[in-house]
């Protein structure tokens, strides 16, 4: 599934990004942000096996899903507008670690275009956001392998108005609903998920209608009566808050528990390229887990430096501390985030991996573009580099 079919309730799909000169931002005075000339390298150095830059492509403008990484370079960082990317000193636990960290902005940023194709287009980039679902489905065009899960659980979702459908729960709900009212389930035209749901008897045509464009103006307009794909760490707090022909509460259910269970924004690399940042990643994965684990315990500055961000690269997309907040405090209760069913975050449950490996490939090769010849889970992910004995 592409990211870009994930876009925000409050978003302008295919806004024209503004240009903007480029602007240094930072913790410190600085101007730009510092080199390994300038900084004592801490306990952690990276910077004999790493990119003297590691470049990390998102998926999307930056929003608090992606607040581990800007944990990592939120004290002295440099803004560049014009190309939608951020460049700092890469630190773990204070320390300075001897290499740069430079974080791209994703969907309108690279033209909506997946994160895999983007890596294979620029071979700067060391890391992208892959799902499991577009690692699987570009398998054999575009191959990419997981190293990091920093979402535990996929926030997408589908909502509906609970004074209309008060009895509906789950998943399993909705199609029954939707059918006696005589309403739709909006989402992006293309979004995986929703063939597997018809697969599994959750959803069909009837029910269906892959118009969503990102707005909410068709999910208002029906006054309760559609249901709305989304995320559940953004869009029940923007509906309620932030759009004001809405004004009141949503109910949602999470896709992952009807069963389609992708690993989110999986930090991967490109398959090529495996062996030879092995030596890096070896290293640098458990610096990941580690900020991800300090960003959830005070998010703060990281969100200021996402506002900000947001602010400058001027997308079209909408962003507030409220939904920020929202969405930090959304992901630890729902376990979004989180050491999934052991005492360790980032890592990946080899059976249920396994299980939507299956799941996906069917589901693929009914559209017709099936996983590379002879892939199995193993070719897309791994554990190596996880070090078990970080958690929540």
């Amino acid at each position: 599934m592409q990211r870009s079919t994930l876009v925000r309730g409050t978003a302008v799909t295919g806004a024209v990004a503004i240009a903007l000169t480029l602007t240094s931002c930072a913790g410190s005075a600085a101007e730009t942000a510092p080199t390994a000339s300038d900084m004592e390298i801490g306990s952690v150095d990276l910077s004999a096996d790493c990119p003297s830059t590691i470049v990390i492509q998102t998926d999307w403008n930056p929003e608090a899903e992606h607040g581990h990484l800007y944990e990592m370079i939120k004290d002295d960082y440099t803004i560049d507008a014009n190309t939608k990317a951020v460049t700092g000193p890469l630190m773990s636990d204070g320390e300075y670690t001897g290499v740069n960290l430079e974080l791209r902005a994703g969907g309108p940023a690279i033209g909506f275009q997946t994160v895999s194709a983007q890596m294979y287009q620029d071979d700067a980039i060391t890391l992208g956001y892959i799902s499991t679902d577009e690692a699987i489905q570009l398998s054999d065009t575009t191959p990419t392998k997981a190293v990091f899960a920093p979402l535990d659980i996929s926030p997408t979702m589908v909502m509906w108005d609970p004074t209309t459908y008060p009895d509906v729960k789950s998943v399993d709900d909705v199609k029954a609903a939707l059918s006696a009212n005589g309403g739709v389930w909006r989402y992006f035209d293309g979004s995986a998920y929703i063939e597997y749901l018809k697969s599994a008897g959750l959803a069909d045509a009837s029910i269906l209608d892959g118009s969503y464009d990102g707005t909410p103006s068709n999910f208002v307009a029906a006054g309760g009566k559609d249901m709305q794909q989304g995320f559940a760490s953004a869009e029940p707090y923007v509906y309620q808050n932030e759009v004001s022909a809405w004004g009141k509460p949503v109910d949602f259910a999470l896709i992952h528990d009807a069963g389609w269970q992708t690993y989110q924004s999986s930090v991967s690399v490109k398959a090529a390229d495996f062996e030879e940042l092995s030596p890096c990643l070896t290293k640098l994965v458990p610096v990941l887990q580690k900020a991800g684990v300090a960003y959830y315990e005070d998010p703060s500055a990281a969100n200021a430096l996402i506002l900000d961000l947001v602010d400058q690269y001027a997308t079209g997309w909408t962003y507030t501390q409220g939904v920020a907040d929202y969405s930090v405090k959304t992901q630890v209760d729902l376990g979004l985030v989180g050491n999934g069913t052991n005492s360790t975050y980032g890592d990946f449950d080899d059976d249920r991996f396994a299980d939507f490996f299956d799941k996906a490939s069917k589901v693929y090769t009914d559209l017709g573009t099936p996983p590379a010849a002879g892939y199995t889970p193993a070719d897309l992910y791994t554990n190596e580099f996880v070090d078990t004995s970080i958690s929540f």
